[in-house]
């Protein structure tokens, strides 16, 4: 077993959510609560199918988002994981409908940071072991920072 490091590629720090599943159906489940959850979202998902023809199989709303999944679940090539990036929306907006689909065994991250991916390759094939999301942590927030949270999350709506 060979342990790597995968990137994702992501230059304009779109939000994503990165996950494993167990279907082919994956695809069309995973779009249909998305689109059934955010009327007019703007996404791609791509999913790495783990048998028969091994092909990445996408769908999406957003050529640049579909592209951009693509492009990510190639370079994982880690069986039966599925990508989404997403526009004018956040990870917190579908999540629970993500997570309710059927397919979907896990999550591994949902994020706008900077993402690596530790990938585990034996001779079968690849698979998620973990991954590294944004950097590591700085120090623990003062009174200024915790007013800077709360104005931040009010401001985009997320509190009252």
């Amino acid at each position: 077993m060979e342990l790597k490091i995968v990137t994702i590629e992501n230059p304009e720090l779109h939000n994503l959510i990165l996950g494993q599943s167990h279907f082919i159906k994956t695809v069309e489940d995973i779009y249909e609560a998305i689109i059934n959850t955010v009327p007019g979202a703007k996404f791609g998902i791509a999913f790495c199918e783990a048998s028969d023809v091994c092909l990445v199989r996408y769908a999406g709303t957003d050529d640049e988002m579909i592209a951009l999944a693509q492009k990510n679940a190639m370079t994982l090539s880690a069986g039966h994981s599925f990508i989404i990036f997403m526009r004018d929306m956040f990870p917190v907006n579908i999540l629970n409908a993500i997570k309710a689909v059927p397919e979907v065994c896990r999550i591994f991250c949902a994020t706008a940071n900077p993402v690596e991916v530790v990938i585990a390759e034996t001779n079968q094939g690849r698979g998620i072991m973990g991954v590294i999301d944004g950097f590591s942590t700085k120090g623990i927030e003062g009174d200024a920072d915790i007013a800077k949270r709360k104005s931040f999350l009010r401001t985009i709506g997320y509190k009252m």
